[in-house]
C-alpha cells in the first residue's frame, strides 16, 4: 500500500532547516573510518530504562542514576578516549515513559574539582560542573524540575581531601497528563560549559510513547534511536575551550549511538522506524539513505509533535537539537547509506537481505494529531510582536574570546553603563545583548499567543544560529517571507548566514507553567559565550 502524504512535500520542509556542514577533515578521519568500516558491526541500541507502575499512582515513575564521570571509551577507528559521561556510554540511557508519568533522576558528580575562574559569566569555565536539561519536554522549568538555572557542582579539593562522598542531585519532571508523544533528548545546560560537555558524549534520548506508537502500522515496526553524537577528540579527550577555536577547529568524529558506521539490517518489505536525534553542538547535518537508489525517508514527527501526516522526502535536515521520527521500508534488497551532506563517510549502513516478507508491511495513511495549530488571529497583540536577532561583533574583547556573541531585537541586555556613555557605541559594549542571567528579556504572560520573527545578521551560509525557546514548542509560520502550509511545530528552528541570512515567522502560545527559562542559540559554543536571553513565564495579568 502506497502512504498517503497528504501534506506538500515542498511546502511543509521549507520549515525545516537548509543546513550546511560545519567543515570537517577527510583526510585522517576518512581513514580512520574506511578502517572502522572494514568490518560491519551490529547496530547498537543504548541501554533502555523504562517507567514502572506505583501502587496508588495514577501513572508511572522511572527511577534512574546518572553517574557523571570521565570514562574511557572506545571509539571505533578512533580509539580509546576519555570523556565526560552518563553512566560510562556514548549516549547515556534511553528512557522511555508516558503522559502523566515521573521521572526521577539522581545524578552523581564524580568529576574532579573545578579550576578557578574569576573571570566574565560569559566566558567558558566550570567545565566539571552541570546540571539538566530535557529538551522540548512541555515541564515546570522551575525548582528541582527542568531546571537549567541550577548547578551541580562537584567536590571541592578540600572535600577531596578529607575523603567526602561525591555529591548527588535530585531531579524530578512530572510530565502532563495530554503530553504529546515523541522523541526527546536530556542534555547537561550549564552555561559555560555546556558545549565541552556535548561534545563530549553527555546526552541520552528520552521517548514519550502514546497514542502515535499504537498506529496499526507503526507499532510492529522496529523501533530504533539513531542518535548522532559529534565529538570532538584531539589527543584522545575533549580538548579543553580556552579559545574561540579550540573546539571548532578539531575535526568532527560522528558516531552513531556511539559507533562508526554502524549496520542496520532489513528484509526486503520491512518497514523500521528510526528516531533520529541531532545530539550535535556545532554541526546541522542533512541526512539522506543513498544506495543502487535512494530509499525513500517517510518523516512522522519533528521534534516529539506527530505531523498531520506522513511526508516523503529524500532529505531530512535537522539542525542542532532537533529530532524527526522517519518510517524507512525497504523494498529492493542491497546496500544502502546514511549520509550526511558534505561528509564523504557515511553514518551507517543499511543492509536489506534475507527472505522477503509476504505481504510487505504498510506504511500509514492516517496519523493522530499530533498538536492543534494556532493562526494569527489567535494573538492577543498584534501590534506587539518580538524580535531576535543573533549578530556577532568581531574583535570586542581581548584575545583568546575575542567576538561578542549577541541577541538583539526586542529588550536586549542593556549596555554596561548608559550613564557614563549615553553617546557609546553598542557594538563595542561589553554586556549590549549578552547573558545576564540577573536581567529578563522577555516577559511572557500565560495563556497569550504572540509572534516572534527570528533572523540571523551572518553572511557566511555555513553559520547557523538555531534558536531554542525552553518550555513550550513554537509554531513555525514562515520562512524567509514565504508562508508555511501546512505551518510546522518545533522547539528548535535553524537560521543559516546568507545574503540575505535566514528569516523566521512564529507564533507560541505559553502555557501551564510559571517561572524563569531562557530561550538561545542551539550552537551550543555561541550559548557559552554569551546568546542566551531570560525568560519569565508570569501569569496573566488581570485587565
Amino acid at each position: 500500500m502506497s502512504e498517503n502524504v497528504g501534506i506538500s512535500r515542498r511546502s511543509l520542509l521549507k520549515a525545516l532547516p537548509t543546513a550546511v556542514l560545519v567543515a570537517a577533515s577527510d583526510g585522517i578521519l576518512s581513514r580512520r573510518y574506511a578502517a572502522a568500516a572494514a568490518g560491519p558491526q551490529p547496530f547498537p541500541q543504548p541501554a533502555l530504562r523504562t517507567a514502572r507502575p506505583v501502587p496508588g499512582r495514577a501513572g508511572a515513575v522511572l527511577e534512574q542514576t546518572l553517574d557523571v564521570r570521565f570514562t574511557d571509551t572506545v571509539v571505533p577507528g578512533y580509539g580509546t578516549v576519555t570523556t565526560r559521561t552518563y553512566n560510562g556510554t556514548i549516549p547515556g540511557p534511553t528512557l522511555r515513559l508516558r503522559a502523566g508519568d515521573t521521572l526521577r533522576l539522581t545524578q552523581v558528580n564524580g568529576l574532579p574539582p573545578n579550576e578557578p575562574h574569576d573571570g566574565d559569566h560569559n566566558r567558558p569555565h566550570g567545565f566539571n560542573s552541570f546540571n539538566l536539561h530535557t529538551h522540548g519536554l512541555h515541564v515546570d522549568p522551575t525548582g528541582e524540575a527542568d531546571n537549567v538555572l541550577r548547578v551541580f557542582e562537584p567536590r571541592t579539593a578540600e572535600e577531596v581531601e578529607a575523603g567526602a562522598p561525591e555529591p548527588q542531585y535530585v531531579t524530578t519532571i512530572d510530565v502532563p497528563a495530554g503530553h504529546p508523544a515523541g522523541t526527546y533528548w536530556y542534555h547537561p545546560h550549564l552555561h559555560g560549559a555546556t558545549s565541552v560537555q556535548i561534545v563530549g558524549g553527555m546526552a541520552g534520548v528520552l521517548v514519550i510513547e502514546g497514542d502515535v506508537d499504537e498506529v496499526p502500522e507503526i507499532a510492529p515496526a522496529a523501533d530504533l534511536v539513531v542518535c548522532l553524537n559529534e565529538l570532538r577528540l584531539k589527543d584522545g579527550k575533549v580538548p579543553d575551550f580556552t579559545s574561540g577555536n579550540a573546539l571548532a577547529a578539531v575535526p568532527a568524529v560522528l558516531t552513531v549511538n556511539g559507533a562508526v558506521n554502524p549496520t542496520v539490517t532489513l528484509r526486503p518489505g520491512e518497514v523500521q522506524r528510526w528516531r533520529l536525534v541531532c545530539a550535535t553542538a556545532f554541526t546541522a547535518p542533512v541526512l539522506r539513505l543513498t544506495g543502487g537508489g535512494d530509499l525513500t525517508l517517510h518523516q512522522i514527527a519533528q521534534d516529539g509533535v506527530t505531523f498531520p501526516a506522513v511526508v516523503a522526502t529524500d532529505a531530512v535536515r535537522l539542525t542542532m537539537g532537533n529530532r524527526a521520527d522517519v518510517l524507512v521500508r525497504a523494498d529492493t534488497p542491497g546496500s544502502y547509506e546514511l549520509r550526511a551532506d558534505g561528509r564523504t563517510a557515511p553514518l551507517m549502513t543499511v543492509e536489506v537481505t534475507g527472505e522477503a516478507l509476504d505481504p510487505p508491511m504498510d506504511l500509514p495513511t492516517v496519523l493522530p494529531a499530533g498538536k492543534p495549530f494556532l493562526d494569527e488571529g489567535d494573538i492577543a497583540n498584534p501590534d506587539a510582536d518580538r524580535e531576535v536577532v543573533f549578530h556577532v561583533d568581531p574583535g570586542v574583547f581581548p584575545a583568546p574570546f575575542p567576538n561578542a556573541y549577541r541577541m538583539l531585537g526586542s529588550n536586549p541586555t542593556p549596555v554596561a553603563d548608559p550613564v557614563a556613555d549615553p553617546a557609546g557605541d553598542p557594538t563595542r559594549d561589553p554586556a549590549y545583548g549578552l547573558f545576564d542571567p540577573g536581567y529578563v528579556n522577555h516577559t511572557l504572560e500565560l495563556d497569550r499567543v504572540e509572534r516572534w520573527t527570528l533572523r540571523t545578521a551572518e553572511t557566511n551560509p555555513a553559520f547557523h544560529h538555531p534558536f531554542h525557546l525552553h518550555t513550550n514548542h513554537v509554531l513555525v509560520t514562515h520562512r524567509n517571507g514565504e508562508r508555511l502550509d501546512p505551518p510546522v511545530w518545533q522547539d528548535t528552528v535553524d537560521l543559516a548566514g546568507g545574503r540575505p541570512g535566514d528569516t523566521v515567522t512564529l507564533l507560541v502560545r505559553y502555557e501551564d507553567f510559571t517561572g524563569r527559562a531562557v530561550a538561545h542559540c542551539h550552537q551550543l559554543q555561541h550559548e557559552d559565550l554569551g546568546m542566551m536571553q531570560t525568560v519569565e513565564y508570569v501569569e496573566p495579568r488581570r485587565s
